[in-house]
């Protein structure tokens, strides 16, 4: 069977790489920006990094940041608006997820407009033409979206949250700068930093992993261990480490998928609003020790990628016990809490898992599941 690897078609990654996107604009020939970025990033002046070379460069533009943390279809539906007036050719999207998941439903339907109702757009949708052209500028060292092909947009009708796929959507190239990550507060550096390690481990054990989806994924890993500690310190090695790991972990991810860490913490963030990568990391090592059984010998390479030692000479029960004490140990040094107590109400697991069961990360799962099972999973973490 032919394995298929989509990957940006540039990318520029280190302290500085923003400088670039002048380089970029002008060689393609773009005529004015927009600009889509979150209302925070606007207010602290992370936005102005960019819009200040823009202006510096008497590069046109138009900035949209009506955007929610977790982007809402009326979100992406301004959005297509607003591009509309702009007399825009490309996006720039500055921010996390949130900006870049906005960014990309908004290019889609702008080049795909029978797809406007935006909730046509869930699963693999059958666009026909690549969105307006995106580059993408990460705030957070954790989704990886700049290198995806996947988007999340939150149907706010009916509590649930639409995970699309498509390989329209990729940004055409990436900034990877860590100086535009050095204002993320820790709390935020934490979540998205083991949203990162939640995507690189799923994609590691997804039942459609392979060889080249396995290098990126355990160089992620290790990258990611070595470094969040570092980054939630806010040291300039840290931050780099996490820029460029999650990086990573999207190139491999956004190839084979995930599993149901995701596909229970996406509910998470569209009943609750509860952050993507702190639903991820409460849910990641109670998954894992469920999954265990379906994971043949590859939690002795996490666990060897975590840094922990002698797993050459470990059980199968040790390195798998190992693999899982270790993310548990990093999710607890970075602050993370260890349960959904402060979070789920129990009367709404059962609308949760059946979420959690229909979601489009749930089929990627290493481990076949059930309603049942999830339910479980939810009330074991109560």
């Amino acid at each position: 069977m032919a394995q298929r690897i989509v990957l940006n078609g540039t990318s520029y990654h280190g302290a500085g790489a923003i400088a670039e996107i002048v380089t970029e604009v002008r060689s393609r020939g773009f005529q004015k920006a927009f600009v889509c970025s979150d209302p925070d990033l606007i207010r602290f002046g992370v936005t102005a990094k960019v819009t200040d070379l823009l202006d510096a460069n008497s590069i046109p533009y138009a900035v949209f940041s009506e955007i929610k943390p977790n982007p809402s279809i009326k979100n992406v539906q301004d959005g297509v608006e607003a591009f509309k007036a702009s007399g825009a050719d490309c996006i720039i999207a500055v921010g996390g997820g949130s900006a870049m998941d906005t960014a990309k439903a908004v290019g889609i339907i702008i080049t795909n407009p029978e797809f406007a109702d935006v909730r046509s757009l869930e699963g693999v949708a059958p666009t026909k033409n690549p969105c307006v052209p995106i580059l993408a500028v990460p705030t957070t060292a954790g989704t990886a979206a700049e290198v995806t092909i996947n988007y999340v947009i939150t149907d706010e009708e009916k509590n649930r949250k639409m995970v699309c796929v498509d390989t329209h959507d990729i940004p055409i190239v990436a900034f990877v700068d860590p100086d535009m990550m050095a204002t993320m507060p820790a709390g935020l550096t934490a979540a998205t930093g083991m949203d990162a390690l939640t995507h690189a481990i799923e994609g590691f054990t997804t039942k459609a992993a392979w060889t080249m989806t396995d290098m990126f994924h355990l160089k992620a890993i290790e990258i990611i261990a070595a470094s969040l500690r570092g980054a939630v310190a806010n040291t300039p090695e840290g931050r780099e480490g996490m820029a460029l790991g999650q990086y990573i972990a999207g190139m491999g991810f956004s190839n084979v998928g995930l599993g149901i860490v995701h596909s229970m913490a996406h509910p998470l963030g569209a009943v609750y609003d509860t952050p993507h990568g702190v639903a991820n990391a409460i849910i990641l090592p109670t998954v894992m020790e469920y999954n265990a059984e379906a994971t043949g010998d590859k939690y002795k390479y996490i666990a060897a990628a975590m840094g922990v030692e002698g797993t050459e000479n470990m059980s199968v029960e040790e390195y798998r016990k190992a693999a899982v004490d270790a993310v548990k140990q990093l999710s607890q040094d970075v602050g993370i809490p260890a349960d959904l107590k402060e979070i789920v109400k129990p009367e709404d697991v059962p609308f949760l898992a059946e979420s959690a069961y229909a979601d489009a990360c749930r089929p990627g799962n290493p481990k076949d599941t059930s309603v049942e099972d999830i339910t479980a999973l939810y009330q074991s973490l109560l």
